[in-house]
Order: C-alpha cells, then sequence, then structure tokens
C-alpha cells in the first residue's frame, strides 16, 4: 500500500496522481479533483487563496489516507493539495484512490474529500469584486 501526501504552493499534476496510483492488481482508479470556480451564491468569484498550517495539515492527510486504507480494500492513495491564491479554473486539490475493485475506491475517494474539508487545518478565503470571505469548511 503506498500514499502520496503533498501541500503546495506548486500548480498540481493530475497524471503524477493517477501515475502514482495505478498498479497492475487495481483495477479500479477513482480521482477527485477539485477546480476553483466563477461564481459562489452568485457572485462572481476573481480567486481563491488557501492557507495551511502545514506540519498539522499533513498530519492529518496522512492520517486519512491511513484511516481509508484500513476502512476499505484498496492499494493507492494520492492526497494533493495546493495553498496559496488561486484563479478560475486552477486545482486546489486531487485524491487519486486505486483498489481491486471500483466501489472501494469509489467510496475511499467520497470520504478522503468529505472528512479533508471538514477536519485538515487548510482555510479558504473567496475574492470577490466588491469584497471577500473565510470560507467555512462545511457547506
Amino acid at each position: 500500500m503506498e500514499t502520496s501526501i503533498i501541500l503546495t504552493h506548486q500548480p498540481l499534476d493530475i497524471n503524477a496522481c493517477i501515475a502514482h496510483v495505478m498498479a497492475p492488481d487495481c483495477g479500479g482508479i477513482d480521482v477527485f479533483i477539485g477546480t476553483v470556480r466563477n461564481a459562489t451564491k452568485g457572485r462572481p468569484v476573481l480567486r481563491l487563496e488557501f492557507e495551511a498550517y502545514e506540519p498539522m495539515a499533513l498530519s492529518e492527510m496522512k492520517r486519512l489516507a491511513d484511516r481509508a486504507l484500513q476502512q476499505w480494500p484498496v492499494q493507492r492513495i494520492a492526497i494533493h493539495h495546493r495553498v496559496g491564491t488561486l484563479e478560475v479554473g486552477e486545482v486546489p486539490v486531487i485524491i487519486a484512490v486505486a483498489a481491486a475493485h471500483r466501489d472501494a475506491a469509489f467510496e475511499a475517494c467520497r470520504f478522503l474529500i468529505d472528512t479533508l474539508k471538514q477536519t485538515v487545518p487548510i482555510w479558504k478565503k473567496e475574492v470577490f469584486e466588491d469584497g471577500e470571505v473565510w470560507v467555512s469548511a462545511t457547506p
């Protein structure tokens, strides 16, 4: 079982995440790619700004991956998150999960993104033309 956990200011590489989780014994790969959208609740978004408490964020991301590996029969996980200023269309988060069968990959991937947003100390600020707001981790 292999895990790749990255927190970076650099653009994320979708193909590298997929390549990390590909393996001959894995018949299903599920990938979640979060992108910066151009509007929230009808308000045009100019950009997002992500901040993190890096040591704790990396530790929690690793802990989540370990939980997923224990809870589902998955073999490989990549959790990559970007911090800093991101423009509309850029990718702040990629989660890739590989398993022998697709159901485990789907379930583990959903658990990882949902739980990451709730527990990992990464904060998001939405910037609009007329102001900005720190966004709660939960909808």
